[in-house]
């Protein structure tokens, strides 16, 4: 029986969705790093949260290991590079906690903008301060997001229900995106200038790392709020205190921390500021939706072979599985064919794509080709680390679609530069397999066989029955025999399904007979 290891506290409807799709899920809850390593290759699957730590050393362990699915956003705590080079799908749940956290910043807004926690603490102090705490309205100030992605896009919809005014900053939101959201793109620069308060929503990269530095605190309008319930990080913890100690930023109120768990950071005590132990996902709605999010997810890659919210992998809904299974069937024999016929290395890489194939999510298909193509030199890889090992080589892959085949009605043809020279292959699914329409630019229709002679000759008379008799004589059974060429006496192949291996003797032999050029034996 498949088994997933349910590592962090997850709602007990991940255990039942697991069960209840035949897959055992253990919960062992709190396991040291050593422990982990001993029972982690056990699975197939591993469901965490932030707790746990998925470092190269488990992932070492992880033999068997296929999907990772954290329950939440973030995956600071998962090394991806290190899943993604072992072949690892690792998934989150983007839209499980969304609502939750974009509440939880709109509720620190509002805190902030009318020193909600001050007050309270004043008030139950039995001091009555009322003038103290005069706070500032959030109707008709403009609102700055910093990423607008999905949960951005979230707290946009309900700033501007309160009737405040949002512009956006986000390298990835399109203008027409901008538009139907309601909201204004603008560089970052413009943003600082003009916002009221400032919201961050971004996930923590070396590009967005202290995004909001001492510079930018300089250049920000005066008296801005600034909410982080994205990941600490973000901002300038120092700089901040000094900006608020300043006035320069009148309120801040933060859910994250460079350091967490926050016990001692430079920012408490400071004027103004409002902090929450990390509780943007923190609802029960939150926690039940993650939960259920991550064991569908997974159980749809162990089962079904559906990749979704994949941030290492292209996706595959579990509508589109079924559609593409024969074709990611077909692609991993055409990759395995020029993957063997190569002789020198790939030096690049192009795959087209005809016909009504060329409609559906090729993603998948092409990273299912290229890791077939590299598994002869690169035994283990796959469609997850296949994309990723190609680009760190350096050899180009280019991808091209034509809504039309002139004969066939779906068609993928793969070419590789080998030590210079083009080898091309090109199939069909038929009835549900996979077949060979095209080697090398010549027509021939073949179905693949466990074992396959593939031999490239000159189209003379002889060579059929020369090599009938060599593997006759070697007691080698021939299964299927297919032919094509280029024009008589010209270039020619004999792709030759046999039942056993050919034995590199035999090889030899052929190899030598008068016209041919190249003998491999491939294997599928």
């Amino acid at each position: 029986m498949t088994k997933v290891l349910i590592a962090d506290e997850l709602s007990p409807r991940a255990i039942e969705i697991f069960t209840n799709r035949g897959l055992q899920a253990d919960v062992l809850v709190g396991l040291k790093k050593a422990e982990l390593i001993e029972r982690i290759g056990e699975y197939e699957g591993l469901a965490v949260r932030s707790a746990t730590k998925v470092t190269p050393e488990v992932l070492a362990a992880a033999t068997r290991l296929k999907v990772i699915g954290r329950a939440g956003i973030g995956v600071d705590n998962i090394d991806v590079p290190a899943a993604t080079a072992r072949g690892i799908v690792v998934m989150n749940t983007p839209f499980g906690n969304s609502i939750t956290t974009a509440e939880h910043a709109i509720a620190l807004l509002f805190a902030a903008a009318r020193q909600i926690a001050a007050a309270d603490a004043s008030t139950q102090a039995g001091r009555w301060e009322k003038s103290r705490f005069m706070g500032v309205e959030l109707y008709a100030k403009t609102l700055g997001l910093i990423g607008c992605g999905n949960i951005g896009a979230l707290v946009a919809e309900r700033a501007l229900a309160l009737k405040m005014k949002v512009i956006a900053f986000d390298p990835f939101l399109s203008p027409e995106r901008a538009v139907k959201l309601g909201v204004e793109k603008v560089e970052f620069e413009e943003l600082l200038a003009r916002a009221d308060a400032i919201t961050l929503h971004t996930p923590l990269t070396d590009k967005t790392r202290n995004i909001i530095s001492a510079d930018a605190l300089a250049k920000v309008k005066p008296g801005v709020i600034l909410v982080n319930a994205a990941r600490g990080g973000l901002v300038d913890e120092t700089a901040l205190r000094a900006a608020l100690e300043r006035g320069q930023v009148s309120a801040a109120a933060f859910d994250v921390f460079v350091v967490e768990p926050a016990k001692d950071n430079v920012l408490f005590g400071a004027p103004n500021f409002i902090a929450t132990p990390h509780l943007g996902a923190s609802t029960n709605e939150a926690q039940e939706n993650v939960a259920v999010q991550v064991a569908e997810q997974i159980s749809d890659y162990l089962q079904q072979g559906a990749v979704v919210n994949a941030l290492n992998t292209a996706p595959i809904t579990a509508e589109e599985a079924p559609r593409l299974r024969p074709f990611l069937s077909l692609m991993d024999k055409l990759g395995s064919f020029v993957g063997q016929i190569a002789d020198d290395g790939i030096e690049a890489i192009d795959i087209e794509y005809e016909g009504d194939v060329a409609q559906l999510n090729t993603d998948p298909l092409s990273a299912t080709a290229l890791a077939a193509i590299m598994r002869p030199l690169m035994p283990d890889v796959n469609m997850v680390s296949a994309p990723v090992v190609l680009k760190s080589k350096g050899s180009p892959l280019t991808v091209s679609k034509r809504d039309s085949s002139p004969i066939y009605g779906s068609l993928i043809r793969i070419k590789v530069v080998t030590g210079g020279s083009p080898r091309t292959v090109a199939g069909v699914v038929n009835m549900g397999s996979a077949k060979i329409v095209e080697v090398k630019g010549m027509p021939l229709e073949a179905d693949f066989h466990p074992w396959m002679l593939f031999i490239n000759n000159l189209d003379k008379p002889g060579f059929v029955g020369a090599l009938g008799t060599m593997l006759g004589e070697a007691n080698i059974n021939i299964a299927t025999f297919h032919l094509g060429r280029q024009a008589a006496g010209e270039d020619a192949i004999a792709l030759v399904g046999v039942d056993q291996a050919v034995p590199e003797p035999i090889q030899a032999r052929l190899r030598k007979l008068a016209h041919v050029r190249d003998v491999k034996v491939l294997r599928f």
